[in-house]
């Protein structure tokens, strides 16, 4: 069943990009929010979460204005993905343009790679993360993250041909150091790796207080930047009417591997800043909060900690 599942997946990926790269861009757009509208209405698994998340995010909000922001937030993630799907046939300078005109914090990054040790950068599953790496690639000529294993082996392999081709160095994960051993080379020579770093419900997971209750983030980021002096560099992504908002922020000095928790709760709290000004765009419909957890997952995660 599972590889039917997989063979599906695939299929729907392959048709999105077919669809996205076919439509006029205006229409594509009216598409994909369509879906999201269709998808809200249907209520499945991953908008329940989604709206128990934004829940977390906006704890004032009624139940009309919290359906308001989930049919918000499910649009917001189909115009990631339709634009995904375009990128390819995009023209990445003037993508990378657009990005440089509004783009703040630039300065941080600077400061980061004139001390000679590379920057960390890490970001919330928010806004359009592969655009904000197209102006990165074109600002500094490249730089690497990692990507997840998919299944099957054809999804995994366009989605690294696809982010390749924005001028990204993909290093897999293969649930052995090497990844780890790329990240800390490409530090060493001064260049930046970039991680999405807003969910580990995993034993490595660091613990931390988000929007007010117990999670777990990565611990990767700031052990990277504690290892080879790298400067740990939060960054926001979210969507504007017709284009797109990036911010870098200063970064989270962490020097020795003891000061990984508090630097990863530092973290935390700017990320969740930047999700409280913008939640519509934070992409998370998956469980993110251990309390979210069966009776039995959550036994089994304590246990291992």
């Amino acid at each position: 069943m599972s590889s039917v599942t997989e063979r599906l997946s695939a299929f729907g990926y392959a048709a999105g990009w077919k669809l996205a790269g076919w439509l006029p861009a205006g229409f594509g757009g009216t598409v994909f929010s369509l879906g999201a509208d269709l998808a809200v209405r249907r209520d499945g698994g991953g908008v329940r979460q989604l709206r128990a998340n934004l829940a977390r995010v906006v704890p004032q909000a009624d139940p009309v204005e919290l359906d308001e922001l989930t049919r918000r937030a499910m649009r917001s993630y189909a115009r990631y993905w339709h634009e995904t799907f375009r990128l390819p046939s995009m023209d990445h300078k003037e993508v990378s343009a657009k990005v440089a005109a509004s783009i703040t914090g630039v300065e941080n990054l600077d400061a980061a790679l004139a001390e000679g040790n590379g920057a960390v950068m890490a970001l919330p599953h928010s806004g359009n993360w592969d655009v904000a790496g197209v102006w990165l690639a074109d600002y500094l000529g490249g730089f690497t993250t990692v990507a997840e294993r998919l299944k099957p082996e054809s999804l995994y392999r366009r989605f690294v041909e696809y982010r390749e081709s924005l001028g990204f160095e993909i290093v897999p994960l293969t649930g052995d150091s090497s990844a780890m051993r790329v990240l800390l080379k490409r530090l060493r020579e001064n260049k930046a790796v970039c991680l999405v770093g807003d969910r580990d419900l995993t034993t490595s997971g660091i613990p931390v207080k988000f929007f007010g209750e117990p999670a777990r983030l990565p611990g990767g980021p700031a052990r990277l930047a504690a290892t080879t002096g790298a400067a740990l560099i939060p960054a926001g992504c979210w969507f504007t009417e017709d284009g797109w908002q990036i911010r870098l922020h200063p970064r989270i000095r962490v020097t020795a591997r003891a000061e990984v928790p508090a630097a990863t709760q530092a973290l935390a709290d700017i990320f969740a800043g930047d999700i409280a000004a913008h939640p519509a765009d934070w992409h998370m419909m998956q469980k993110f909060w251990p309390a979210d957890l069966e009776a039995a997952e959550r036994v089994s995660l304590e246990e291992a900690s």
